[in-house]
């Protein structure tokens, strides 16, 4: 996966819609704000698939994510290839190892309405999304994210519940592909300090954008 591809499999904002509006919505509407509105951080073991329009298996990878509201998370892709993706509050660092490439986008705009935002940042969600209950499938209970804002690189993203904990993310392009997320071993609430969310791009990386003062 390269790095014009990580934007997308990003998931991170603390959703805050009313109460009553969840309400409304539906049970798994609702289990999605308990769950989120009691998360301040998060640690998981992830796995990833890329599905094509048809299915098909494009790409398979995984590794580890960290995330501290508020919009500091750190995924990390151990295999099959190594490359980091870090938010340190308000910028996105992409650093893809084996290219030995960082990519530097500030935290605002399109990027505000990408699944990047989806679980760790403000709760503002109705201002970026559109919101609701998909009903049960597969023993986990489904909401549907939509973002309002068209210029980004997805059309729309799943979260399967089971019980009050998030199992698995799914996201679909404008191509039809399909990024399945699966997570495991989620630990809620652990201690992460700011620190492990400053990047320092390694020496000899090729940076991309404006990097300003590392980690800042």
């Amino acid at each position: 996966m390269r790095i014009r591809k990580l934007t997308p499999v990003l998931f991170v904002v603390a959703l805050g819609l009313p109460t009553a509006v969840f309400a409304a919505q539906g049970n798994a509407v609702a289990r999605m704000q308990a769950f989120l509105s009691r998360v301040h951080s998060l640690k998981a073991d992830f796995t990833q698939v890329v599905l094509d329009a048809n299915l098909q298996t494009i790409k398979q990878s995984s590794g580890t994510l960290i995330l501290k509201r508020p919009n500091r998370f750190r995924w990390d892709y151990a295999a099959p290839n190594r490359e980091i993706i870090d938010a340190d509050g308000t910028r996105v660092w992409m650093y893809d190892v084996e290219l030995q490439q960082v990519t530097v986008k500030p935290l605002t705009g399109t990027l505000a309405a990408s699944p990047a935002v989806l679980l760790a940042g403000s709760n503002d969600v109705q201002q970026n999304f559109i919101v609701k209950n998909l009903g049960e499938e597969n023993g986990l209970d489904w909401v549907g994210v939509t973002p309002k804002i068209k210029d980004t690189d997805f059309d729309s993203v799943k979260l399967g519940f089971r019980g009050n904990l998030v199992e698995v993310m799914e996201l679909k392009d404008a191509l039809g592909n399909l990024t399945r997320i699966t997570f495991s071993h989620v630990q809620v609430n652990p201690a992460l300090p700011d620190s492990l969310f400053k990047f320092t791009p390694p020496p000899g990386a090729d940076v991309i954008g404006d990097a300003g003062k590392p980690g800042s």
